[in-house]
């Protein structure tokens, strides 16, 4: 199955967007929260030493970003290496760091996975180097997706604040003006759209359990939390969580969603075909859209995710990614000034978000008119960009993912994504991938809250 984010790199050329997320957050470095403070000096020092980094990446085209780097710092030298997905990053990584060689300076990482990297102690805290003065730079949930109280494990790169793209066209037909407020009324439109135009509002895709996790997310759920030890919290099943999959039974059998699988020749045809009258999606998902339904061009707005009650407004996270410095890294200093640069000068991060489409985390970027300014002919002219800006500030901002994720997106497949695919009772679907995710988990040695 393709990633989100495999799926933008893979489909007509388009840049990567924030697709991805599958993953686990680990504990803490090697060197520890209580690695002694580097000084200026020792910062000059390295940036003016012969260096050569070896980066792990899969953002297409990152070399230029990496040569604003080089161009500042001519001493340093820039490996890059383009691992092309999640799918073979993660495991490439993993067999570098149990080898012990190979393991490069800098490597992406999404933010699912930081804690599965931490508790291996795989990632280097990177507030002996000042990161935690950042901070504040950066949109607030997002640096907490890299940062905790035992350090901070990487620089935000992207995210994927969630949204709704519509089909204005279809919408109209069936008497719509906008998208639905509130997720009662997207029901009832669910069946206007349906009986007025044939369509369907949208698609639950069983084969894709972050977009989920960001339903999950908007509606205020915690089903996850580690204390980057051996202590979890998993509370998949929840009231909330419940409420959520009672939701979506309700649509997906009275026949008012479809269940395609997602980010398939299939599916970028139903997006293409009327198949579709929106897609509740991140905000990667505009440029995404317009490379796989071009023939729609026009007819497609952005819009809030519904809300769960009138008045709020709150959304999700679907994506994002961070670059970490791995603990074995013997050029640690470079390593951070190389994250930290291209994830933090503007024009790094504009490059970014204009060229590359990476969603910004970094406030300044997300506040220029050279990136909200732009007027988009495929969403008839709507500042997209500035629509999804505003988003940006409404994600919860405690959200936690645990140390074994790649465990939990697999007991999900054959759990409650099935019971997506096969219309068949996804509260119990749900209760069981909870106790299939206690399960593993104590089997490895943690203690469940």
């Amino acid at each position: 199955m393709l990633s989100r984010r495999q799926a933008v790199l893979t489909f007509g050329g388009l840049a990567a967007s924030a697709l991805a997320l599958s993953g686990c957050a680990p504990q803490s470095s090697s060197t520890g929260t209580s690695a002694k403070s580097v000084s200026q000096s020792d910062i000059d020092k390295a940036m003016n030493t012969a260096t050569t980094l070896t980066f792990w990446t899969w953002v297409p085209n990152i070399q230029n970003e990496v040569k604003l780097f080089t161009d500042k710092y001519p001493k340093i030298t820039v490996n890059v290496v383009n691992t092309t997905g999640g799918s073979t990053h993660y495991p490439k990584l993993r067999a570098a760091l149990k080898a012990g060689k190979g393991v490069p300076d800098v490597a992406q990482m999404e933010y699912d996975y930081i804690a599965s990297f931490t508790q291996t102690k795989s990632l280097l805290d990177l507030n002996q180097f000042g990161a935690k003065d950042l901070a504040s730079d950066y949109v607030d949930w997002v640096w907490n997706q890299v940062s905790n109280d035992q350090g901070t494990w990487g620089i935000p790169q992207d995210s994927g604040p969630l949204g709704t793209l519509y089909r204005e066209d279809i919408f109209s037909k069936a008497g719509l003006n906008g998208v639905p407020e509130t997720w009662d009324d997207f029901a009832t439109a669910a069946a206007a759209v349906k009986s007025k135009t044939g369509s369907y509002i949208t698609n639950m895709p069983g084969n894709d359990m972050f977009q989920l996790i960001s339903f999950f997310w908007q509606a205020g759920a915690k089903p996850f939390s580690y204390d980057g030890n051996k202590t979890v919290g998993i509370d998949l099943d929840s009231a909330t969580n419940q409420k959520v999959v009672a939701y979506w039974q309700d649509l997906i059998q009275k026949g008012l969603v479809s269940v395609d699988p997602d980010f398939t020749d299939a599916y970028y045809q139903g997006l293409a075909r009327d198949k579709y009258a929106s897609w509740l999606v991140a905000a990667w998902g505009p440029v995404f859209l317009q490379g796989t339904a071009k023939s729609t061009s026009g007819k497609w707005r952005a819009g809030k995710i519904p809300q769960y009650s009138a008045g709020a407004n709150v959304s999700g996270n679907w994506g994002g990614s961070s670059d970490a410095v791995m603990a074995a890294s013997s050029n640690q200093i470079a390593a951070f000034e190389l994250a930290k640069f291209i994830n933090h000068d503007p024009k790094s991060t504009l490059e970014f978000a204009n060229e590359q489409f990476l969603f910004p985390t970094l406030k300044e970027t997300l506040a220029s008119s050279d990136f909200t300014g732009q007027a988009s002919e495929f969403y008839g002219g709507q500042k997209v960009n500035e629509f999804f800006a505003g988003v940006s500030s409404t994600v919860d901002k405690e959200f936690q993912w645990l140390p074994f994720m790649d465990y939990v997106n697999s007991s999900y497949a054959t759990t409650l994504g099935t019971a997506i695919s096969n219309k068949s009772d996804l509260k119990t679907a749900l209760s069981t991938w909870q106790s299939q995710c206690v399960t593993y988990a104590k089997q490895q040695g943690f203690t469940v809250k």
